[in-house]
């Protein structure tokens, strides 16, 4: 919960090698509902084990959530976060396929370095890609929880999609921005490496995001890889591949037009004011 919040708007859940984090946002209970069902319906709709199937999955979520979004004047604006990890198959074998839409993230700990697999969709996040801000800047920019890309919000959605080989001994972080905005990679990567099992190395971090400060709801969901194939390629974090539903190619290339920050007057109206 933290120690600033009375609702926790996070959501996660886990089945089949399939594991799921969402952090909503809305006014009243909108957001913990987008979160709920934003993790409902990717684990009830993941029937094709392969990384498009995985951003399908999280479409038809989107859909679930813009439409119960619709249907209720209480829930209206309301939208979420999503990360995903699942064991899918790919042309040369089994491999870890990740979903990402938002700021939530997740995280490769492996041979003991710690690599940021996601890429936030956030205000701050294009400014610093652009080469406008720099990392220490965005990390204190007054709006740096505005996001540029949520479910629930269109009903066209492009998500971003890697493909990662499995290799023993890794352990993946799938959190919401409430652990990192309180405590910083290297303290992230010390818990990770720690001799902990993923429940209570879980646990340890969230306790260490809320003892450092508790500003925001706090999520984190550990996953170890306990087997891989025998002969494995040196690991490297792949191009992000972005899968888009089908009428969203066409708006996405619309609504980017023009200078850069352009689309942020009608993002922030699209999203309202996130997670004050």
């Amino acid at each position: 919960m933290g120690r600033v919040r009375a609702t926790n708007q996070d959501d996660f859940g886990a089945g089949d090698d399939l594991f799921v984090l969402a952090d909503g946002m809305g006014g009243h209970r909108g957001g913990e509902v987008a979160s709920a069902e934003a993790v409902a319906g990717v684990l009830g709709s993941f029937d094709e084990r392969t990384r498009v199937g995985l951003a399908r999955a999280v479409d038809r979520a989107n859909q679930a959530v813009f439409g119960r979004a619709a249907g209720d004047v209480d829930l209206f604006g309301m939208g979420t976060t999503l990360c995903a990890l699942a064991l899918v198959r790919s042309e040369g074998g089994d491999v870890l396929a990740v979903a990402n839409v938002g700021d939530s993230r997740v995280y490769r700990y492996g041979q003991g370095r710690l690599t940021q697999v996601s890429d936030d969709h956030s205000l701050v996040a294009d400014l610093v890609r652009a080469g406008d801000l720099t990392e220490e800047e965005a990390a204190r920019h007054p709006q740096r929880n505005i996001l540029t890309r949520a479910l629930g919000i269109e009903s066209a959605l492009s998500v971003d999609t890697w493909e990662l080989p499995v290799r023993a001994d890794d352990r993946y972080l799938l959190c919401s921005d409430g652990l990192f905005n309180e405590i910083d990679d290297d303290r992230i990567a010390a818990l990770l490496a720690g001799p902990n099992n993923p429940e209570l190395t879980a646990a340890s971090l969230v306790r260490a995001a809320v003892d450092a400060g508790g500003h925001d709801n706090v999520t984190a969901l550990v996953v170890d890889v306990d087997a891989a194939p025998s002969a494995q390629e040196p690991w490297s974090l792949p191009d992000v591949k972005v899968e888009q539903s089908s009428e969203g190619a066409a708006r996405a290339a619309r609504r980017w037009e023009g200078p850069l920050e352009q689309p942020f007057l009608s993002m922030l109206a699209r999203l309202g004011r996130r997670r004050r």
